[in-house]
């Protein structure tokens, strides 16, 4: 039997030391939200491949979905020879963003390649360079995308010079004492000193800060960014890339605010795991390129566009959105029977749907963050079976991102787990 000691082994000796891994566990098959390794040992997966398999691992239409694709045809580049399959899912992509005016969609391979094209969309519709973007925000990881990026270890640190033209603005976090005020002075002041808001091409909001901390942006801040760009012309740009179908128990994030973005960033959970990314806006904006400015040689797959049309008809057909919130108060009603056992470890918990997020810090001080705690949780939950993620800028988050097919009796025993785990780290 191959171990997971010797894959890793091999790993370090064959694949670049940038790309790590969370924990030497190299998987042999999955089902829904459990995963077994080559040991042959069973894991309760709470990160759902980083919100990706939203609809569980393997779902059997999916798979049938990719199968009969298949067998018709892998690739012929849909800007050569397109295909049915990728019109019917942009349809599909145009009736679910928020709002009513008419929509259009782009198809790409990575959640990096539409922020990317979100931006060169935004400047061929606006005539202008500047891009606004929000600290603590993750976009990416190609150059553009690290520039947006609000945080600089680990994925900015040794790769610069960025490109110009990308601002930050402070993001409203209550916990953390930065209020709406406070971020709409920040961005006030941005005009005042860095860029005129006539020279802004779009701003670019993730409804929930996904590797920031799973932060929420309030809907009077989402509201007060559409005012904002409304009254100067500006993109409205919504980075709904993890938290789109279905995580945050809505369709999109931006739906609990009642605002329509301009554009719309998706990828992560559109597929089922396959890879694809997509750009979906409103028509106009969407038309400003000319023919053959956007692209690319895997963008819109005929394998991930099918896999995507059936991983909304198991949204819809199971209800997964609604499914979304129950998740959600389950893992709630877990963390707060952790936090009254461990009231100065747990500073604060949150969640907007399957989005759920516990925060660690120490002696209850919210200015005391304890990454090494967060980092301990996450190595101590790997070897006793239970798949856990971390983020937060400051490296102190713990984020359960839970398939949203998941059983309730999985939420409890991994919720267990972690409770043995917390007693075993502090």
């Amino acid at each position: 039997m191959t171990t997971n000691a010797e894959w890793q082994s091999r790993k370090e000796s064959a694949i670049a030391r940038g790309q790590g891994n969370m924990a030497p566990i190299y998987v042999d098959h999955a089902n829904n939200a459990e995963i077994w390794d080559v040991e042959g040992k069973r894991y309760i997966d709470f990160g759902a491949g980083i919100a990706v398999v939203n609809t569980g691992h393997g779902h059997p239409k999916v798979k049938a979905a990719v199968a009969e694709q298949l067998e018709k045809f892998s690739h012929t580049c849909v800007m050569v020879t397109p295909y049915d399959v990728s019109v019917r899912l942009a349809e599909k992509l145009n009736k679910l963003m928020p709002g009513d005016t008419p929509k259009k969609t782009i198809f790409l391979t990575t959640g990096a390649e539409a922020i990317e094209n979100c931006v060169k969309i935004a400047r061929a519709h606006t005539g202008r360079r500047g891009v606004i973007a929000f600290n603590g925000g993750f976009h990416g990881r190609t150059n553009l995308a690290m520039a947006l990026t609000g945080k600089i270890t680990p994925y900015k640190n040794q790769f610069g010079p960025f490109p110009a033209e990308i601002y930050h603005a402070p993001f409203p976090i209550d916990y953390h004492g930065i209020t709406l005020d406070d971020a709409l002075r920040g961005l006030n002041d941005l005009f005042k000193v860095d860029i005129a808001p006539s020279d802004v091409a779009a701003v670019i909001l993730e409804p929930v800060q996904g590797e920031g901390g799973f932060y929420p942006a309030s809907a009077e801040f989402q509201q007060a960014l559409r005012r904002i760009c409304d009254e100067h012309g500006i993109v409205y740009v919504a980075d709904e890339i993890q938290t789109g179908f279905g995580r945050t128990g809505r369709y999109f994030c931006s739906e609990y605010a009642g605002v329509e973005p301009d554009l719309m960033a998706t990828a992560k959970g559109i597929a089922g795991g396959l890879p694809i990314s997509a750009v979906t806006g409103k028509s106009e904006i969407m038309d400003a390129p000319l023919p053959g400015g956007l692209g690319g040689t895997y963008g819109g797959s005929p394998i991930a566009c099918a896999a995507a049309l059936a991983v909304i008809e198991v949204i819809e057909e199971e209800e997964l959105v609604e499914r979304a919130n129950v998740i959600g108060e389950h893992f709630i009603e877990h963390i707060v029977r952790l936090k009254e056992k461990y009231p100065q470890v747990i500073g604060d918990y949150r969640n907007c749907g399957a989005m759920v997020a516990m925060e660690l810090v120490k002696d209850g001080d919210a200015n005391q963050p304890d990454p090494e705690l967060t980092k301990a949780l996450v190595g101590a939950a790997a070897r006793h079976g239970l798949i856990l993620l971390s983020c937060g800028a400051r490296g102190n988050v713990i984020r359960f991102l839970p398939a949203l097919t998941i059983p309730e009796d999985l939420i409890g025993e991994g919720m267990d787990i972690l409770t043995r785990c917390m007693s075993e780290c502090t």
